[in-house]
This record gives C-alpha cells, sequence and structure tokens, in this order.
C-alpha cells in the first residue's frame, strides 16, 4: 500500500484514480479466485463492439455491474468478470472500407483474405480504445481472462454449435423472404431492423380486370413493387369480388394477366378490400403466395436496382424507379390518387439504409424449439427479469418469433462451416475442414462464403467464454453465471437468445438475475444525439468531476423500470459529495493518524457510551442493512440515497460537529470514545461506499491507521446486533429537530450568523425535557444560543419567531436582533430590483419572434429564470410581512 501522508485540501481525482488502478493491475486484484467452500459470484460483460468508443450507455451498464462485482468480492465470494469485445461483422467491416475508400480501394481490389488481414490489423491497431475506457471507469474485470468473439477458443464454440444444430435438424437453408440492407449488401435479422414513423406517400392505383369488365383499386406505400406481383388477393367472403377469381386481372405497364387468389389473409374493410400480391418483396406477400403457389418475381437486385424482371425501368434505382412508375401510371390514367401517409419504414441498424423485403436462399436457425426452453426458464423463475415488467413483452415476442436468419453476406465474421461437393451436389457440415466428401470420395469442395451474424456467436458468451465445449474448471465453477446487466433494447438481440442457447447447450440457464436498465436520455427526456447537440461524453465527465462522482450520478439515477434522465448539474452535485467525504476524511485524520487501530473496540460494547456515538453506530447499522438489501435487490438508486443520506447528513453534518467538543476537550476517555466510534464508523462509510466510489475510498482508506491490505479485499460490512439502539436514534432525532427548528427560525429571521439568541423549548412531555435538559450546553451551542430555557408550557410572544418540532414548541425572541427600518428598506431595494428583472425576462417570454427563433435550451433558461425571479419575490413578501409583525 501507498506511504501514509496528510490528506491535502483538495482531493486530485485524476492522479489518484490512475495511482490505484495501475496498483489493482500490478497486484491482480481482479483476478478471479476459486476456492473450495465459497460462494461463486460470476457475470459475463455485455461485450461492446469492437469499433466502439465509451458513451454514456456503456458507463451506466459497466457501472452497475462492477457495483455488484465489488460488493461480492468484498464479501469473499469467488468473484469472476469476464470482459471482451465483440468483432461486430457489419459494422466493423464498413470501418474498414470506409478507410480502404480514402486509398481508393474496395474490399474486392484486395480479395477476401487480404482484406481480413486488413480487419485484423485494424483491430489490433484499434481495438483496444473501448478496454481502455472501460478501465478508465475503474472496472474491475478480470483482464487476464478477456475474450474476443473471433478468438480460438470462441470460433471453435461457434462451429461446435453450429454443427450439433444443423444435424439435429435445427439449422437449415432455404429460400425466404429476408431484411435486405443494399448498402451493406447483406441479410438482416427481424431485431436488426430499425422501424422509425415515416412521412410518406400512399399510392392508389386502378387495376382492369382482364376481360376489361371493370376494375379494382389497390394501394401500395411501394409503387416500385408492382412489376413483381403475381397475384391480387380478395377476402372469400368480400361480396364485391364474387366470381373475380375466374377473370383474373390485368397488371398495369407490363400488361400481364395475373391471378385473382381468395385468402382469408386480407381485411375486406381496409381500403378497397383488394391486395396486391408481390411474394418476392413482401413478408406477408410471401406468405400468401406460399398458401397459393405463386411464383415470386424480382425486380431488383442485391444493389437495390432494377434488374431484367423490372423491363423497361431496369438498371433505375429503386427510388428513382418510384417516380418514373407513378409519372407513367398517372399518363396511362391507372393513378387514382396519392394521399400522405405515415408508416413504419424499416431501416438498417448499421446504416439506416431503407431495407428491401427480399427473397434469398439463407441459413436459418429453428427457434421455437429453443425459445419453448427459455420461456419455460422464465416462467418457472429459474431466470428471473428485473424489473418484471418486462415479462409479459418477452413472452409475447417469444410467442412470435420468427425462425432467425443467421447467414449474412459479408467477409468479416465466422464463416459458415458448410462445404458444397462440386460432384455430387451433396453439403457437408463439419467442425474441421473437410479434405474430401463424405458422400462421394470427391476433393473438390467449396465452403459457402456468407459469415453468421454477430449476435449467434454472442449467444455463446456466458459459456464459450468459460471454455466450452471443454468442460474446464471455470465452467464448473462459474456456470451458470448470477446475473446479467444490459439495455432493455437488446432483450431479444441478444439475451434470449442467450438463453435459448445456454439451455440447449448446457442443459442450464445462462444466468439466474436478468436486469434490464433503461437508456440514458437527456436532462429533458430526449434522447442524446450528436445532431441535437445533447450527448453527455463520459471521459469528458470523468475528466471534469473525476470517476468516483460520475459512478456515484449514474447510480443514484439507476432505479428499476425509470427513465434515466441524466443532468450535469447532478454529476457536479456528487463531486461536492465526494468532497464532503475527503474532507470529513481529513478532519477524521487529525485525530486518528497516530491511533492505535484497536481504539475502534470501544464500539464492540456501546451500551455504556454517550447518546452520539450510540446513535452513529445504530444509525450505522441500520445503514449496512439498507445498503445490503439494495445491492441484493439490484435497486442500485437506493443505494446512492441510503449513502449520501447517511455520510453526509448523518456523519458530517451531525456526528462530526457534534462530537468536536469531545476531540478538542481535555477529557482523555472522552476522547478516546470519539476517535475509536470516529474510525469505526468512518471505515464503515468507505467499504459501504467502495463498490460505487472505489477510487477515493481506496486513497482514504490507505491512509487509516495501521498496515492495511487493499480496501477491495476488505470484508464488506454485515449488521451488529449490539449496534441497534433505537432508543439511542429516538432520542437523537429529537435533538436533531430541535437544532433544525431554531436554525430554522434564525434563518427566516435572517439573523446575523454570530448573533446570539435566547430560546424557549416548550414540551408537555418530562422524557423529552429530561434529554433535552441533558444535552442542553450542545443544543445550545450549535444553535449560537446564550440562553435555552426548557419547560412544560409557555406563551408565544407577538415579537418572537417561532416553530414546531413535532410536538414541541420552539420560540425565539426577536426584538432587539433585528434593526426592522433597515431591513424592511434592503427589500425595498431588492424588490425594486427583481421587478425590474423579471419585466425584462418576461417581456422576452411574450415576444413570439423570440420563442419561435431561439432555441428551445435558451428559451427554456428564460422560463427556469421567471420561476426563479417570483419564487425571489415571493420571499421577499414573505420577509416584509414578518418584519412589519415586529414594528
Amino acid at each position: 500500500m501507498s506511504e501514509k501522508y496528510d490528506l491535502p485540501k483538495g482531493y486530485e481525482f485524476t492522479q489518484v484514480e490512475q495511482r490505484w488502478y495501475e496498483y489493482w493491475m500490478r497486484h491482480k486484484t481482479f483476478s478471479a479466485k476459486m476456492e473450495e467452500g465459497r460462494e461463486s459470484f460470476s457475470i459475463v460483460i455485455p461485450p461492446p463492439n469492437v469499433t466502439g468508443v465509451l458513451h454514456i450507455g456503456h458507463a451506466l451498464n459497466n457501472t452497475l455491474q462492477d457495483i455488484l462485482v465489488r460488493y461480492h468480492r468484498m464479501k469473499g465470494d469467488n468473484t469472476l468478470w469476464v470482459p471482451g469485445t465483440d468483432h461486430a461483422g457489419i459494422a466493423t467491416q464498413n470501418v474498414v472500407e470506409r478507410q480502404l475508400a480514402t486509398e481508393k480501394l474496395t474490399r474486392h481490389d484486395l480479395g477476401r483474405e487480404k482484406f481480413i488481414e486488413r480487419v485484423w490489423q485494424w483491430r489490433r491497431d484499434k481495438g483496444g480504445t473501448i478496454i481502455n475506457q472501460l478501465k478508465r471507469m475503474g472496472a474491475s474485470c478480470d483482464w487476464d481472462r478477456e475474450r474476443f468473439t473471433m478468438d480460438e477458443g470462441l470460433s471453435k464454440a461457434v462451429r461446435e454449435v453450429f454443427v450439433r444444430l444443423y444435424k439435429e435438424g435445427l439449422i437449415y437453408k432455404g429460400d425466404y423472404i429476408v431484411n435486405w440492407c443494399p448498402r451493406c449488401h447483406t441479410a438482416l435479422a427481424d431485431d436488426e431492423v430499425e422501424h422509425d414513423p415515416t412521412q410518406g406517400k400512399l399510392y392508389h392505383l386502378r387495376y382492369p380486370y382482364a376481360d376489361g369488365s371493370g376494375e379494382v383499386v389497390v394501394a401500395t406505400t411501394r409503387p416500385e413493387t408492382m412489376l413483381g406481383d403475381t397475384a391480387v388477393a380478395v377476402h372469400p367472403e368480400d361480396e364485391r369480388y364474387q366470381g373475380l377469381e375466374k377473370i383474373g386481372i390485368r397488371l398495369p405497364l407490363v400488361d400481364r394477366i395475373i391471378p385473382v387468389v381468395l385468402d382469408h389473409h386480407v381485411q375486406r374493410d381496409f381500403g378497397t378490400g383488394a391486395l396486391k400480391v408481390t411474394p418476392a418483396h413482401d413478408r406477408d406477400d410471401y406468405e400468401i403466395g406460399l398458401r397459393h403457389d405463386l411464383p415470386r418475381i424480382k425486380v431488383m437486385d442485391d444493389h437495390g436496382v432494377m434488374n431484367e424482371n423490372a423491363g423497361p425501368y431496369q438498371g433505375l434505382d429503386r427510388f428513382e424507379c418510384r417516380e418514373k412508375i407513378v409519372a407513367d401510371l398517372r399518363e396511362q390514367g391507372y393513378l387514382v390518387e396519392i394521399e400522405d401517409y405515415e408508416h413504419a419504414v424499416g431501416k438498417c441498424y448499421r446504416c439506416a439504409t431503407v431495407v428491401e423485403p427480399t427473397t434469398s436462399k439463407q441459413w436459418f436457425v429453428s427457434v421455437r424449439p429453443l425459445a419453448d426452453k427459455a420461456v419455460a426458464a422464465v416462467r418457472e423463475g429459474r431466470i428471473t427479469i428485473y424489473p418484471n415488467t418486462w415479462d409479459n413483452t418477452f413472452y409475447a415476442w417469444m410467442d412470435n418469433i420468427r425462425d432467425w436468419c443467421i447467414s449474412r453476406q459479408i467477409w468479416w465474421g465466422h464463416r459458415i462451416p458448410a462445404w458444397t461437393c462440386q460432384k455430387c451436389g451433396k453439403l457437408v457440415v463439419e467442425t474441421t475442414d473437410p479434405e474430401k466428401c463424405p458422400h462421394c470420395g470427391s476433393t473438390d469442395l467449396v465452403q459457402e462464403t456468407d459469415v453468421l451474424d454477430t449476435w449467434f456467436s454472442s449467444a455463446l458468451w456466458p459459456f464459450s467464454t468459460l471454455g466450452w465445449p471443454e468442460n474446464t474448471k471455470e465452467l464448473q465453477a462459474f456456470y451458470p453465471t448470477s446475473i446479467l446487466i444490459t439495455s432493455f433494447d437488446i432483450l431479444f438481440f441478444w439475451v434470449a437468445r442467450m438463453m435459448m442457447m445456454g439451455i440447449h447447450f448446457m442443459d442450464e440457464v445462462p444466468f439466474h438475475d436478468v436486469y434490464l436498465h433503461a437508456l440514458v436520455r437527456d436532462k429533458h427526456g430526449k434522447k442524446m444525439s450528436k445532431s441535437t447537440g445533447n450527448v453527455i461524453d463520459p471521459l469528458v465527465m470523468i475528466d471534469q468531476y473525476g470517476t468516483d462522482a460520475f459512478r456515484f450520478t449514474l447510480t443514484a439515477f439507476a432505479a428499476q423500470g425509470r427513465e434515466i434522465r441524466m443532468d450535469e448539474e447532478r454529476v457536479e452535485g456528487y463531486r461536492r459529495f465526494i468532497n464532503k467525504l475527503w474532507n470529513a476524511a481529513r478532519f477524521a485524520q487529525m485525530h486518528i493518524k497516530d491511533a492505535d487501530p484497536a481504539i475502534t473496540r470501544v464500539a464492540d460494547d456501546p451500551a455504556g457510551l454517550p447518546l452520539p456515538h450510540r446513535w452513529i453506530l445504530s444509525r450505522t447499522n441500520a445503514t449496512i442493512a439498507e445498503v445490503r438489501k439494495a445491492l441484493d435487490g439490484y435497486n442500485f438508486n437506493d443505494i446512492a440515497s441510503h449513502l449520501y443520506q447517511f455520510t453526509w447528513h448523518s456523519f458530517c453534518d451531525w456526528y462530526v460537529e457534534w462530537i468536536k467538543k469531545d476531540l478538542y476537550g481535555d477529557d482523555d476517555q472522552a476522547r478516546q470514545n470519539a476517535r475509536g466510534v470516529l474510525l469505526v464508523v468512518l471505515e464503515n462509510i468507505l467499504k459501504l461506499m467502495h463498490p460505487v466510489t472505489p477510487f477515493v475510498t481506496e486513497e482514504i482508506w490507505s491512509q487509516l491507521p495501521g498496515e492495511r491490505d487493499t480496501i477491495m479485499l476488505a470484508p464488506f460490512p454485515e449488521e451488529n446486533s449490539v449496534w441497534h439502539d433505537p432508543r439511542a436514534e429516538e432520542e437523537m432525532e429529537l435533538l436533531m429537530d430541535i437544532i433544525s427548528g431554531l436554525r430554522t427560525i434564525r434563518t427566516e429571521a435572517e439573523l446575523h450568523p454570530t448573533a446570539k439568541i435566547t430560546a424557549t423549548i416548550i414540551s408537555p412531555d418530562a422524557d423529552k425535557r429530561a434529554v433535552l435538559k441533558t444535552f442542553a450546553d450542545s443544543v445550545a451551542t450549535m444553535v449560537r444560543a446564550e440562553k435555552l430555557d426548557i419547560v412544560d408550557q409557555g406563551e408565544v410572544p407577538d415579537d418572537a419567531g417561532h416553530g414546531m418540532a413535532g410536538d414541541v414548541e420552539l420560540v425565539v425572541p426577536l426584538a432587539g436582533l433585528i434593526d426592522v427600518e433597515a431591513e424592511l428598506e434592503k427589500l425595498a431595494r431588492e424588490r425594486n430590483k427583481l421587478d425590474k428583472e423579471l419585466a425584462r425576462v418576461s417581456g422576452k417570454l411574450k415576444n413570439e419572434k423570440f420563442l419561435a427563433n431561439a432555441p428551445v435550451a435558451i428559451v427554456d433558461k428564460e422560463r427556469a429564470k421567471e420561476e426563479e425571479l417570483l419564487a425571489k419575490l415571493a420571499k421577499n413578501d414573505e420577509s416584509v410581512a414578518r418584519l412589519n409583525k415586529l414594528r
């Protein structure tokens, strides 16, 4: 540990944080132990993308994980936090392709093998950025066990899982309608498509009957897909179209006759009740096509450009084609109307390109058998989701789950371990590269070019990172993991799939608990984005306020099921809290730095100690219970609240102030009692706070008396029944209420801080009067009273300040303490100034031009200023009224 020194006046967090993190790393204090007879606690980090940089969501997520990891490590559990990063197939490939573009190259210029080498080089050069940033957050991961979803061990696990699922009939290859990104040139799973409300157009088109005897009107948001229509569907009981299936439809522009099919999927009361069917470019139409054996005509290629099936529109971009087709339909009399229409448009989660539903041969996981096991695990309580308000959402999504498209048409990722024999055409799927076809013996084998969805390897994370498919000691000790902490928005991307894979391959859930936190928004509840300029950068917060203050703020905001509205002012406020703790520690150090740590033994049997000591020990005991309960229940905001209230108010504001007379007095026994209890309470505060604020607590801990190992390995506080003292808490609460009440009277009367008062405390309760008389000198000192009368009854003069502390009445005569006329003149001047400022601000807010043109933040600032001025004027009025009573 570091050398002893006098704590400086200011807490220099930058040096402290760097020094202690290097110490922890050097001494491997984060390393997991597997000692017999101890409970195990394990957690796997949601692997951030290797392309990532630390954002506010990462900061929140990893702070919450670190709190639990440090707590369980201090409890003495065998504790493992597995770190790592995700290879992030599409995102990483995009980054490297953009890098190549600056060199006027494409991946095709390099070829697959050299491009993949280039990506690996990028990962070696840049891929550690977010790991280093997590270390700045204080993350106590076992860094010697860091994993990467493309490392050798995880790649082996991926192949093993793919091959087993294939041989079990749960992976298959087939034609299916998929979400296609024309920019990334790959299929996307349903949950990789983000649906944003978009203002678009709804086009109503006239489709004539094949025999020319009539027409039907259909509506579409994508008129370019009509070139691939292979039917019109109507409800079989829709009387408007009886017999139409015998006539058919003549498709405009291409003059192709298409059938009318009768399908219960069609809603009779929606629009005209007639639905154009494009099986190759719409998911619902694809299903209708399967039911009626309709052909699938793809009219655009993988780049979103119209192909040869589009006839005269071949070569046009899909959106250019839309404009041309609408113009041609209008010219030929087939366009009925165009109306504004808001609808959800699917976009690629990576590049925000509008996705195109299209048919393609892809690899799929048949997830229903896997999903049923996952649902059962949650229903049976083997997995608990926090907060449980997510249960029904989880069930609904799992009940409607579709087969998972796992193939991606990119180069960076786990290449699918399947080979096609060029001689016999059979498919070979094996964990190792086959040398020849097991069916015909040919050596002419061609491997699939597609790679697996990134989420496929991530789904194996809880067991693959522990060494599976080998039966490692880590797997035996730490699987199932204890809890997964992640954002609610990847509940289905990742969490559900980990459940499915973990249960299927390990025959056990991957984690017992799932804690879903909310997204972090700005203080107004708006989503953070660079375009709106409201992004809070964690690294900036750390540089300005320190990691501990930032972590404490995140913890304070993390209430289950509640939106997180981040406000930099709160970070600044908790920076003051860290300083408060630091200053309290400095004060304590002045009195205990040369003490024998054994002085804490005075707290072993506190019954004979004076009231303030018995009270603070009882409050310490209660806080230990409250913090442990909050930690065990994942109520992170409660952890912060209990620590803040106890440390700032009970300890700093009250206890430290109360014992100063003993610390500076001549009574050796009183001084020893104060020193001993002060040290034991400070030790407990530091240990309770360490999981949330690791750096400042470690620094202060190292400077307490005696030889000390890192606080990280100190035992976490446990309840001590000897300290539980309700009577002491009740009596001390009475004294604090009296002191607070008398201070409030002083404040409201605006007395000078040095002014001495006389006060009368009226209580008919003899027990309360006895307590007050015992501590009358202390109370008088803390409220600057030269005289304190404690009586069972009394009158309240008109010129006196008056207050209540429960059922105890407080009276402070004010005559002679205030120059009434001078104070009224001062208030009149203040009133005049406030009126002028209010007129200026109100005038701005009544100016329509200002409201229309000023940024929202500026308008909000002016409104807040107006509210503040109105509050000050109200306070001014109260002060005037109070002073007039003293005339």
